[in-house]
């Protein structure tokens, strides 16, 4: 085009060595692909009492949710959608919950943020035994 200057190759050799870096960004903080919403808006079997150990938890990655188990028996339930970027929390060691989009971790047995950059816990759902099986589901 006439009166306007050709770019330069540096120029051009910078704006391809950045914009596949910006792209990751982006990407990055995405929620996950599925992530449903925060917690079960309907009560779901997660499975039998047993499954979940004394002072240990049980992740449901089908629905979301963690269920821990206290050393005197009481079951408590979270939401395992990352309270970050909303992605679904994929691991669990021990009782420690570990977030795959940006490494944030939680307490599966308190749903408190071990690990940032998650900085609100975990969303706590209702959880009761009904004929030997475990069921969680919002707070009521």
């Amino acid at each position: 085009m006439p009166g306007r200057p050709a770019a330069s190759r540096r120029t051009v050799l910078r704006g391809v060595a950045l914009t596949p870096v910006a792209g990751l960004g982006v990407a990055a903080c995405s929620p996950g692909g599925n992530a449903g919403p925060a917690r079960p808006t309907a009560p779901v079997d997660l499975g039998a009492e047993s499954e979940v150990p004394e002072g240990g938890a049980r992740l449901y990655r089908d629905h979301d949710v963690v269920v821990s188990r206290g050393g005197d028996g009481t079951l408590r339930a979270y939401s395992t959608i990352c309270t970050h970027a909303r992605c679904p929390v994929n691991q669990l060691e021990g009782t420690r919950l570990i977030c795959p989009c940006h490494g944030s971790e939680f307490d599966a047995a308190t749903g408190r943020v071990l690990r940032e950059p998650a900085t609100v816990p975990l969303m706590e759902l209702a959880v009761e035994v009904r004929n030997g099986r475990i069921v969680a589901g919002p707070a009521t």
